[in-house]
């Protein structure tokens, strides 16, 4: 099961990776003013970031009852038992 801290590894492992791609083009004279180990760690932290927000939307997205044909009718459901 993928959780919060198992996905903010592969983040940091694929962070690792963009660094030793970056060393090697480095060794092999080829240099982008873009590709840097500064925008490599801004984007590894931006990434790092959006988990949390990613988790509350998927949260939010499968506990609405407006997603589905189904979810409708157990929110109707619901409604008629009280519990909503």
């Amino acid at each position: 099961m993928m959780t919060a801290d198992k996905l903010k590894q592969y983040i940091a492992l694929f962070g690792g990776v963009l660094g030793a791609i970056l060393l090697f083009l480095q060794t092999l004279g080829i240099n982008f003013t873009w590709f840097t180990n500064d925008s490599i760690n801004s984007f590894v932290e931006v990434l790092i970031a959006a988990v949390p927000f990613v988790l509350v939307i998927y949260g939010v997205y499968k506990n609405t009852y407006i997603m589905s044909e189904n979810a409708k009718e157990q929110e109707e459901l619901l409604k008629k038992r009280g519990l909503k």
